[in-house]
């Protein structure tokens, strides 16, 4: 083992961001020390990456848990707060592009930091503004700047991956979900002291600059290129059929979150103190499937994994189709929480691996198919509710997760 710092090196015919410098000392007084290091470095830079995942998810939880709260310091009705909401999402579209051109050009080390830190702030200007069209902008930013986060440091965690040399991507996006339980926690015990969303958001961005300052040395350092990359990237066919696997995960996942509840009240018939019940289990398998997706997509390979997602997608949603009883109900939410947690993961590690775009524009292309499905499954669910009922449009739901496992054979870039 060397003391001197490694160079860095190409991967997948891109030059990704592994170098890590090590402490130089005299072999002769430190040369174990230097070894014991030199071993847990990758370790410390895994947790470095895993922590500036943790801290989005925690601002953007931190948000999700105060929309209430500032509906009504607003004065918005039902229908206001939803032309509202489509801020954010479309300032996350707006990026998309755009983002994976500025890490490729400048750095997913510098963006990273660069975004984060503006990720933060914004989120503080969200809980300070008084008039709908400041929050509306706002919110725009807050989806611009989250989406240059989000190419940022899943492009950090590709790299990660190439210096383990084995699936950790779902690990990192497991770190995210962990810490929206932990956001969502903390904004429910501030709403229920009366404190305002905007000392909340101020205190969360503290914690937030203090974990910055501490995971940002552990970063990968370099810039993610393999030669002039174009400010807009149209996808090959194989990165065309990620983002197509991508748009059926997101597609469930959006139908997940902001239908579960629904389903247990309408179509379940479930008391009111039951009907959060099928939510939590989504949550949960979906968050605890994220930490154990690496080890069983190692186990197993990635695309068998992708196969056995869509099947337990679609397994899951026809169960609670078939039998609208409260137990196989939760149970299939159960399933659906594991199917969903290593679909987009899964995607984004083999987007890095594209031999034809660097790995930040493979992900801005992903991202931007994938993140249309999130964005049209809900509504699609409300549609096919109006005009047949709400087990329909799970059924359709279902047959987008089966589509990820029938995708998932024909992707040439998932091993």
């Amino acid at each position: 083992m060397t003391s001197k710092p490694e160079q860095e090196r190409p991967v997948s015919k891109q030059s990704l961001p592994g170098t890590v410098d090590l402490p130089v000392m005299p072999a002769a007084k430190m040369r174990i020390w230097n070894i014991r290091r030199a071993i847990s470095v990758k370790g410390y830079v895994r947790l470095g990456v895993g922590t500036f995942f943790f801290t989005q998810g925690l601002c953007f939880a931190s948000w999700a848990s105060r929309i209430p709260d500032i509906k009504n310091l607003m004065g918005l009705s039902d229908a206001g707060l939803g032309s509202v909401l489509f801020a954010l999402p479309a300032g996350s579209i707006a990026s998309l592009p755009v983002s994976g051109w500025m890490v490729t050009k400048f750095g997913s080390k510098k963006m990273l930091l660069i975004g984060a830190l503006c990720y933060v702030l914004t989120l503080v200007a969200v809980g300070f503004m008084q008039a709908t069209w400041q929050l509306v902008a706002a919110l725009f930013c807050f989806g611009l700047v989250g989406n240059l986060v989000n190419i940022a440091v899943n492009t950090q965690a590709i790299g990660v991956e190439n210096i383990y040399k084995k699936s950790i991507m779902a690990s990192f996006h497991g770190a995210w979900s962990l810490a929206g339980f932990s956001g969502a926690a903390v904004g429910t015990l501030l709403v229920s002291k009366d404190v305002a969303p905007s000392f909340h958001f101020v205190g969360i961005a503290v914690f937030c600059f203090a974990l910055i300052a501490v995971a940002y040395p552990y970063t990968l350092r370099g810039k993610i290129s393999s030669g002039d990359q174009p400010f807009f990237a149209r996808p090959d066919s194989a990165l065309l059929t990620l983002g197509l696997i991508g748009f059926c995960g997101m597609a469930c996942e959006g139908a997940m979150f902001d239908w579960s509840g629904v389903y247990f009240q309408k179509v379940v018939n479930a008391p009111k103190t039951l009907t959060t019940v099928g939510y939590v289990a989504f949550m949960s398998t979906m968050a605890g499937g994220r930490f154990a997706g690496d080890w069983l997509a190692n186990k197993i390979g990635r695309k068998k994994m992708l196969q056995m997602s869509g099947v337990l997608i679609a397994t899951g949603l026809m169960v609670s189709v078939i039998f609208p009883y409260i137990v196989p109900v939760t149970a299939g939410f159960l399933l659906v929480g594991f199917g969903v947690s290593s679909v987009v993961p899964l995607v984004y590690s083999a987007a890095g691996k594209s031999p034809t775009l660097s790995p930040s524009m493979a992900l801005a292309a992903v991202s931007t198919i994938s993140f249309f499905g999130f964005l049209i499954g809900p509504p699609l669910i409300g549609f096919i509710a109006e005009e047949a009922s709400l087990r329909y449009s799970f059924a359709v739901i279902a047959a987008l997760g089966f589509c990820t496992a029938m995708l998932a054979s024909r992707a040439k870039l998932i091993q």
